[in-house]
């Protein structure tokens, strides 16, 4: 069997946060593996679960620093991480197997690479070469499929909505609403190069939970669709849709998602919001549901930011002494911001252990 090296790459770097300089000590999960092989189709939420009763406390394990954070290492599937506690304190390790091109069945690199790594230290090492398919894709933070559809959707825009953009005037055959296949008519298109677009129901406000008052305009996607035919009306074809289409609704260039990767981390600031939305308006959300917050980028908010989501406190009368006493809230999940604005920002539950409403307060973890 063939030989193989492992490459330990050692982040000992210290966080420059002060939000995270103050962190209480580090959980680790029940049943904390000693080392894990990276997959395809990990997260990096997901494989720091697997050590952290608080994944979103990463890059303290990691010893991330804060350049690190904004463009962390990245991770490959056949990637080994494993558990440190030489120091005293747990910190993960990634050990990357050298010479994996060599013709060694997977099974026997694998098996080699997460070899007990005590070795490396009683071993003398000299120059190595690791070889990488440029076609390998370093594995996200989140799932893309739970955020991509939501990166240029819904659509936040200034008090005038959609109002300048090209909007549908009518349907073939007279119908009142469009799904997939149908040719909707739309007049105002300034531009006959684009052809694929995206539609929006007309913006509505969206309202902060205390004041009342409008702190966003909200234009919800429901479809895409393509060009056919130049003019004044011009010929779409709808190409998808989330629900009907009808008269009214606008249209904009489809822009391409691009999920970014970053570290999860707490925001530098104080945070105190709330939950303005659900997405869909649903009125309750749970784990992997989109939410909108009365807080962005104005509030310290930036994306990859960890929020804390709290039940409100309560008032409730006591039944012997009459008195009103406050039922204080209790912890029921954590967000993910993937999306920031001036006023607002959207953000992934990614742990929930109580439904989560409209008007629950949103803080640093």
């Amino acid at each position: 069997m063939k030989k193989f090296s492992t490459q330990v790459l050692t982040l000992a770097l210290t966080l420059a946060s002060p939000v995270m300089a103050l962190a209480q000590a580090l959980e680790l999960a029940k049943d904390a593996p000693d080392r894990h092989v990276v997959v395809r189709g990990d997260t990096l939420w997901g494989i720091s679960g697997k050590f952290l009763e608080q994944p979103w406390r990463w890059p303290e394990i990691w010893d991330l620093n804060r350049d690190q954070i904004r463009n962390p290492h990245l991770i490959y599937p056949g990637d080994i991480v494993y558990l440190d506690m030489s120091s005293g304190k747990p910190r993960l390790r990634l050990g990357k197997p050298i010479d994996t091109a060599a013709g060694a069945p997977p099974a026997q690199a694998s098996a080699a690479a997460t070899a007990d790594t005590s070795a490396l230290a009683r071993e003398r090492r000299g120059p190595a070469v690791r070889a990488e398919s440029l076609g390998r894709s370093a594995i996200p933070t989140v799932s893309a499929a739970s955020i991509e559809p939501y990166l240029n959707r819904p659509l936040v825009v200034d008090e005038k909505g959609l109002a300048a953009h090209p909007r549908v005037v009518g349907a073939q055959e007279g119908r009142v609403y469009l799904g997939p296949g149908d040719r909707a008519f739309v007049r105002g298109l300034a531009d006959q190069d684009t052809l694929e677009w995206h539609v929006y129901r007309p913006a509505q406000p969206i309202l902060d939970p205390d004041t009342r008052k409008p702190i966003a305009w909200e234009a919800t996607f429901v479809g895409s669709a393509r060009l056919e035919q130049r003019g004044d009306p011009a010929t779409f074809r709808i190409v998808s849709s989330t629900e009907e289409i009808g008269t009214g609704d606008r249209l904009m260039p489809a822009e391409r998602a691009r999920v970014s990767s970053y570290v999860p981390r707490p925001p530098e600031l104080k945070v105190n919001g709330r939950i303005v939305s659900i997405y869909r308006g649903v009125v309750q959300a749970g784990r992997n549901s989109v939410v909108a917050l009365n807080v962005g980028s104005t509030a310290g908010l930036e994306v990859g930011s960890v929020l804390q989501i709290r039940q409100r406190a309560r008032q409730m009368p006591d039944r012997e002494t009459r008195q009103m006493i406050e039922l204080p809230g209790q912890t029921t999940g954590y967000l993910l911001v993937f999306r920031v604005f001036d006023k607002i920002a959207y953000g992934l539950i990614m742990d929930a252990s109580h439904a989560i409403s409209v008007g629950d307060d949103v803080t640093n973890p």
